[in-house]
């Protein structure tokens, strides 16, 4: 589960809102990836904005990111090993590189595109089913 405040809730649900519940029109303007965070400057595909001011900033610790590129699998793929004793072939994940290194040296532009579009995802995917939760007294 990741951590978001309060007051950037609040703003997501703002966006949301604004946006008809229509989640596919919320999109990316900019990214800035740092030795702590990964932000994301949110705005609505309708209305872009003139300046990254004017749009939502969201900060994602740089776990949570790295936990999401391993539980969805981009950093691995499904792969063949020869087994070092019993010489036998069994499938298996097969990481590529670490989660934040694979981002920044092994991922192509499209690739790091979709971990940032998945971070999204996951993002209001939680928040809109949290509340969901709550609403009803799950």
């Amino acid at each position: 589960m990741i951590k978001i405040a309060q007051k950037i809730k609040d703003q997501l649900w703002w966006l949301i809102i604004t946006v008809d519940y229509n989640y596919s029109r919320i999109c990316i303007a900019d990214h800035d990836l740092t030795d702590d965070h990964l932000t994301l400057w949110l705005e609505d595909k309708q209305d872009f904005k003139n300046s990254l001011d004017e749009c939502l900033q969201l900060d994602i610790s740089l776990k949570n990111f790295a936990k999401l590129i391993t539980t969805e699998n981009l950093n691995s793929y499904e792969g063949r090993r020869l087994h070092p004793n019993k010489q036998f072939v069994y499938k298996t994940r097969v990481q590529i590189n670490e989660a934040i290194t694979w981002y920044q040296q092994d991922a192509t532009l499209i690739e790091q595109q979709w971990a940032r579009e998945a971070m999204l995802k996951a993002i209001l995917t939680q928040l809109v089913e949290t509340e969901a939760a709550i609403d009803k007294n799950w």
